[in-house]
């Protein structure tokens, strides 16, 4: 799905003016008619015009191999598909060897057809394809070509002969070639119905991102300081907010994919000003929260919200949704941006139907939780419970404060907000959260001669427990899960070369090494759970003592990390981090690995490609 991404760099001059058109196919049957349950046969060629040249279904990683499918159709029983003998050479575009065709490519074909067929059978052969020359590629395409073939119980038998070198490839293999051994894909998704599926899980996966989860609490009190209604009324707001969400949340993404294509995505999910603004956004619920001030909404205000919930909410509904959608978006712009790269190049409806489905998995947690607002609103008010899950809150909104801004500090790359720094503010708020529970420190909520209960005492105790856990973080020991969120410890970086890939090759070769490419992010917690967690281990360690180790980052705001962005997308047609690849002296891929994985075993493998 995502390498339909590659290329880009020359994709652009087909985005001007009249697109150029160098390829067409047609497709002839070698016999008119053939008796129900038979095989026939014919011919799918293309024609391209000099200079240019297309790439064959199973050439390498790189470049967007053609694939071709029959359209489907109940009386064509089975298909198979016989591939030319392509030529093979060093192609500058993706400076690599491929696979290619000139001039013309003639693939035969054998169709099956149902042995209840009969009539006229339309045979339609979909094709996809990049056409390129010397110094450029188009936009991939996809066209039809059709053919009629008449089922004909008196038709003779067919006499299939398939030319001499030709290479048989089942519908499977003429579809989605194998990749590269020893690389990591996730292979291209068939179908709309499973891209929707994975839309949707991605979306469900966003919910317990840390600047989305977070919004839970603020959502039920949303809904909490809401007049209640009936069960039927409760429904309909909470339908409509998530409605609100889906529409919105789609709007955006596509809107800001469109203006900054899939990397700006990423980009606006790192960016300063907006983890800027969801660490205000928070400091200022935080600090509502532990009784330095109330958020109070004017009375005129909630009257007209009132009279608009009597019409359906829809405006107050929106509103939520579109502060949702901008607080959430620092966390889900990696899944929104590598989600379009994939369904952009599909075409059709599958942009606006993969954000459909993203933003309704995403919304769904939130709709369970706001479909019952009235009995929310019930529960008792009296007792210092209440303002004791508050104060407790609080704290822990002011720590995941901290996460923003250690993002912000991050990319700008201030240095302000070290991992000492960091967790030594963890400590504390935990502590306090800790401290307050067990009646020691008297704010809100706790008054002197409090009986202490035991669920008081474990949850303190639990706080006291957790912030003391962290000590050891400030001296350079891992943290395990929480690494990907709490600033990287100082150390090794000797070892690797930032953001300079062109000294890093030149080391490599002349240290006769392989080069280990990790494009991360300074903002991204898998990134971070990596470097802190797989790459330390002592066999993974010792295997990546072998490379010369080269880390490029893609989120930042300078010009290095634009660069980084060009490889990314260019060489491995993802926008997807975090990313690795193994190349040679000579820049050819050897392997990549996608994602993050806690499977030492597969990562080691990987690094031990052949």
């Amino acid at each position: 799905m995502l390498r339909t991404a590659a290329a880009l760099i020359w994709l652009l001059p087909a985005a001007f003016g009249q697109r150029p058109d160098p390829v067409q196919w047609s497709l002839t049957l070698d016999a008119a008619a053939a008796a129900p349950g038979a095989r026939a046969s014919g011919r799918l060629a293309a024609r391209i015009e000099p200079g240019w040249h297309l790439y064959s279904l199973t050439t390498p990683k790189g470049p967007i191999p053609t694939t071709v499918r029959l359209l489907d159709n109940p009386q064509v029983a089975s298909w198979e598909i016989h591939q030319p003998k392509p030529s093979v050479r060093f192609d500058p575009n993706f400076q690599l060897d491929t696979e290619t065709f000139d001039d013309e490519a003639v693939f035969y074909m054998v169709f099956e057809l149902d042995k209840a067929a009969a009539g006229p059978v339309e045979i339609a052969v979909q094709v996809r394809y990049q056409a390129c020359d010397e110094k450029q590629c188009l936009l991939p395409v996809r066209k039809t070509a059709t053919a009629t073939l008449r089922a004909d119980p008196a038709a003779p038998p067919a006499v299939l002969s398939v030319p001499a070198g030709y290479t048989r490839f089942q519908p499977g293999d003429a579809l989605a070639p194998s990749p590269a051994p020893a690389n990591r894909s996730s292979g291209q998704v068939q179908g709309l119905g499973a891209f929707l599926i994975i839309a949707f899980g991605l979306g469900l996966a966003a919910v317990f991102t840390p600047c989305v989860f977070p919004m839970i609490p603020i959502t039920v009190s949303f809904f909490l300081n809401r007049q209640a209604g009936s069960r039927g009324g409760g429904i309909f707001q909470a339908l409509v907010f998530c409605l609100g969400i889906i529409v919105l949340f789609s709007g955006l993404g596509l809107i800001t994919t469109a203006m900054l294509g899939p990397f700006g995505t990423i980009q606006l999910a790192s960016s300063p000003w907006v983890n800027g603004f969801i660490g205000l956004v928070f400091l200022v619920f935080a600090l509502s929260l532990l009784g330095a001030f109330e958020i109070t909404v004017p009375s005129s205000v909630l009257t007209r919200m009132d009279g608009a919930s009597r019409r359906g909410g829809i405006a107050g509904t929106l509103l939520m949704g579109l502060t949702f959608s901008l607080t959430a978006f620092a966390c889900v712009g990696p899944f929104v941006g590598t989600l379009l790269a994939g369904s952009i190049s599909a075409g059709g409806a599958r942009p606006l139907a993969g954000m459909a489905a993203f933003a309704t998995g995403l919304a769904l947690p939130f709709f369970l939780l706001a479909a019952f607002p009235s009995y929310l609103g019930r529960l008792p008010k009296s007792g210092d419970w209440m303002s004791r899950v508050k104060v407790v809150l609080g704290f822990v909104i002011l720590a995941a404060m901290l996460k923003y801004l250690s993002n912000v500090d991050a990319v700008l790359q201030w240095n302000l907000i070290t991992r000492e720094r960091f967790l030594a503010a963890w400590v504390v708020l935990f502590s306090l959260a800790g401290l307050y529970l067990l009646g020691l420190l008297r704010l809100e909520g706790v008054r002197a001669g409090d009986r202490l209960g035991v669920g008081r005492l474990i949850i303190g105790g639990a706080l006291l427990a957790f912030a003391l856990s962290l000590l050891p973080g400030m001296f350079g020991r891992g943290l395990g899960e929480l690494d990907a969120y709490v600033p990287l410890a100082a150390g090794r970086e000797e070892v690797w070369i930032k953001n300079d890939y062109q000294r890093a090759l030149t080391r490599a070769r002349a240290e006769g090494k392989r080069l280990f490419l990790n494009f991360t992010g300074y903002a991204c917690t898998n990134c971070h759970w990596m470097k802190a967690n797989m790459f330390p281990r002592p066999e993974i360690a010792a295997a990546l003592a072998g490379y010369v180790l080269v880390e490029l980052y893609t989120d930042g705001t300078d010009a290095a990390s634009e660069e980084n962005q060009k490889i990314l997308t260019e060489r491995f047609s993802t926008v997807a981090i975090p990313y690795y690849a193994i190349l040679d002296s000579n820049e050819r891929t050897v392997a990549s690995f996608a994602g993050l994985t806690r499977d030492p075993a597969e990562f080691l493998a990987f690094l031990s490609a052949p």
